[in-house]
């Protein structure tokens, strides 16, 4: 379970000591990356230096509606600071607005700046009826990404079983899912594992590893 995870802590309070402790954290568990804001990429790769764990940096985060050309700087400076992967959002209004080209030229512009380091585009599933997740599932794969990812944790809810199923349905085989958002407990971790996903963001997994069973599973938990 330890290796499908990705430690994260994104909040607006984190402070230094907080991703301190949050390396520390992974280490001693092997969890397979943390996930961190971009101003802390330095410090994570200082702390992180002896060990096999990846560093995954947001852009464009929460809300995706950044300028594509401060989307693919935020990129490719994190991974110049040291980020093995970038979890991206999409621009939300423009995938409801129709704009698929603008959307697709974006996530190539951003994979382009950050060469062979993971892309993991984050769709918001929240905001999408079926059909536009599948739409942006479609995007990122003709883009080049490597990951769809549902969730930035700050929307009105996180993963869902049925979004979940729809990404794999139009990603399985030639891109990986991450289910993000609302993952606190095993129960919750398994059942997307064993549906297909390839990674779990989450800040609950200490206690997913542990075995905690805090909450039954909801699909709709956020």
């Amino acid at each position: 379970m330890n290796k499908y995870i990705d430690h994260t802590l994104l909040k607006a309070t984190a402070t230094s000591e907080d991703i301190i402790q949050l390396c520390q954290q992974a280490k001693q568990h092997n969890f397979y990356a943390v996930c961190i804001n971009g101003c802390y990429v330095s410090l994570a790769k200082k702390h992180l230096k002896d060990s096999a764990i990846k560093i995954a940096s947001v852009v464009g985060f929460p809300l995706g509606a950044s300028a594509s050309d401060i989307k693919v700087m935020e990129a490719k400076l994190a991974v110049e600071l040291g980020a093995d992967e970038i979890d991206m959002v999409i621009n939300i209004g423009f995938l409801k607005n129709g704009r698929k080209k603008e959307v697709l030229e974006e996530i190539q512009e951003i994979k382009d700046a950050i060469g062979i380091k993971i892309l993991k585009v984050i769709l918001e599933v929240c905001y999408l009826s079926d059909e536009e997740i599948r739409v942006g599932c479609q995007l990122a794969k003709k883009a080049g990404a490597d990951y769809v990812k549902t969730s930035t944790g700050f929307g009105t809810r996180g993963a869902t079983v049925q979004a979940v199923k729809i990404m794999l349905e139009e990603v399985g085989g030639t891109m990986k899912v991450k289910a993000a958002g609302g993952i606190r407990n095993i129960k919750t971790a398994q059942r997307y594992i064993k549906m297909g996903v390839s990674r779990i963001g989450t800040s609950s997994g200490i206690q997913i590893v542990a075995g905690d069973p805090k909450t039954d599973f909801d699909e709709h938990t956020y």
